[in-house]
């Protein structure tokens, strides 16, 4: 495989991004062949495996620049390049831990939407009890209709099945109570659909679910709009931070609660394993007619050599193309 990768994008870039590629790179043991794009120069400051090939450019989309102006003015960007040379046959997948909504962008007014597709839409993981629930979108799409939901649960189930093996998984629809009844009447809509996709054997529709069912892993994959969905992630990563923060300043304050922390710190240790987002690499863009793959902005090495592991399955399992066999039929 061919990975198009934005040397350019998220705050450690290039250093970390070059050293998690060339982790991915020794890792697949040919399989895998990575063209950076970004400034050279900067590049060049760093050890580049003789493998690696770097197209250059010094434009750069911020990460508060608004997709649809980045799209208009900076086509010659990292991203922008990135996402051209897959259009163009030149790389078969992109990664970028930059701008999110200019990768989403760019995706598809480059690449395109897949036969069948309505929207793309941003996967990603959240923990749960035992595994993690996929959940989608986390925020590609602010407004939906009740197909669109109905395609997330498709595409979700196809990815979680061919790139992590789960057969079957389950499907949750995001709603404010379980009954059939409850939500608005975008959400009943869109549970008549699932329930009938379900009953032709396209998908397993669990039902309704709720915002604590989620981080229960209750379903294997969790569909939502995307304005709801990318609130619930920012939430989601800052109650990480606010529980961590308040257990560090409560075991300085006290004795006893210090050496409680230390008896409880294996367990602090897995939970923070398990919130991780280096193990998961990051948020996949389903619906594209192409692989684009968004890594976390504070992505260091192994997170994006975990995103590069990710997109390489996207790539051999061929998820694009059951995706669109699964919406045709």
């Amino acid at each position: 495989m061919i990975l198009a990768l934005d040397a350019m994008g998220g705050d450690y870039a290039p250093e970390e991004i070059i050293k998690g590629a060339a982790m991915a790179c020794e890792e697949s043991h040919g399989e895998l062949k990575i063209v950076l794009i970004g400034d050279e120069k900067k590049i060049r400051e760093f050890d580049i495996p003789p493998t690696m090939e770097i197209v250059h450019t010094d434009v750069v989309i911020g990460m508060d620049e608004h997709p649809s102006e980045a799209f208009k003015k900076k086509k010659d960007s990292s991203i922008g390049i990135g996402i051209r040379l897959q259009r163009e046959g030149k790389a078969d997948a992109f990664l970028s831990a930059g701008n999110t909504g200019a990768v989403v962008a760019f995706s598809l007014l480059l690449l395109g939407r897949i036969k069948g597709v309505k929207r793309p839409a941003l996967a990603t993981f959240f923990p749960a009890i035992d595994g993690y629930t996929l959940v989608l979108d986390v925020g590609a799409n602010s407004d939906v209709k009740p197909e669109y939901l109905y395609q997330f649960g498709v595409m979700g189930s196809v990815y979680l099945k061919k790139v992590y093996g789960i057969e079957n998984p389950s499907v949750g629809l995001l709603s404010m109570g379980e009954e059939r009844i409850k939500g608005s009447s975008l959400i009943q809509q869109a549970h008549q659909m699932l329930e009938e996709g379900a009953k032709k054997g396209h998908l397993n529709f669990y039902g309704n679910i709720e915002g604590h069912d989620i981080l229960e892993g209750k379903t294997d994959v969790c569909v939502v709009d995307g304005f709801t969905g990318n609130a619930v992630l920012k939430f989601g990563e800052s109650l990480v931070s606010y529980i961590i923060g308040h257990l560090k300043k409560a075991a300085k304050s006290s004795l006893r609660v210090g050496l409680g922390a230390l008896l409880m710190k294996p367990a602090f240790v897995e939970l923070l394993q398990k919130v991780n987002y280096e193990e998961y690499g990051g948020a996949v863009l389903l619906g594209v007619d192409g692989i684009s793959v968004v890594s976390h902005g504070k992505s260091k090495a192994n997170a994006i050599k975990s995103a590069i592991n990710l997109t390489l399955k996207m790539y051999r399992e061929r998820v694009n193309e059951i995706i669109r066999e699964e919406l045709e039929a």
